[in-house]
């Protein structure tokens, strides 16, 4: 269940430090200062975060000049006002910059959500237009109920389109150019 905390003044990221300096199990993000709070995932969640993990995490060992892969809770600072804790994101090769050892400062090449019931309307509107305006290249959001991956990905003009759509069942295949050399089955992924 995800509850929004609504308040004239917008909130920043120190805001958000100061009230709640110790980890809790919650998930907090801003979006345009607002705040939104999710408890913890069902295991479904859970069980697809770890497959992409190790998938990803164990592609990107082995080319480590590809990026490093992060899971939640792990803060993505992408202004005072916008922070988010996405479930599987990648910091590409070249965005080692944004990198610090609290968070992330900027924009993460590729950010992966699974959808919750209290986060999908969040996950397809606020954080895809928030993803959008700062720069993300690739979105996926995947959809434990449909066994979906929606995929948003930065064009050559800079559009943010929905690029494709995958499904279990149809015997597709998970791939990134942003990570050369890496797939992983929907089936898989699904199973």
């Amino acid at each position: 269940m995800s509850h929004t905390a609504r308040s004239t003044a917008k909130l920043t990221y120190d805001d958000l430090v100061a009230m709640f300096p110790d980890e809790d199990g919650l998930c907090r993000e801003l979006i345009d200062g607002e705040l939104f709070v999710t408890a913890s995932p069902f295991r479904r969640h859970q069980r697809l975060v770890r497959r992409l993990a190790l998938s990803l995490g164990n592609h990107l060992d082995a080319h480590p000049e590809q990026g490093e892969m992060f899971t939640a809770p792990f803060d993505v600072v992408m202004t005072p006002h916008d922070v988010v804790e996405p479930d599987v994101l990648v910091v590409l090769g070249d965005q080692q910059d944004v990198l610090t050892e609290k968070n992330i400062h900027g924009a993460p090449g590729l950010v992966i959500e699974i959808h919750s019931p209290g986060t999908r309307k969040r996950d397809q509107t606020l954080k895809r237009d928030l993803f959008d305006r700062q720069g993300v290249r690739e979105y996926w959001m995947i959809d434990p109920d449909r066994n979906r991956i929606a995929i948003h990905r930065r064009d050559a003009e800079g559009a943010f389109p929905l690029a494709t759509t995958l499904a279990a069942g149809t015997g597709e295949t998970l791939t990134t150019n942003l990570l050369p050399g890496w797939e992983l089955s929907v089936d898989q992924l699904f199973r």
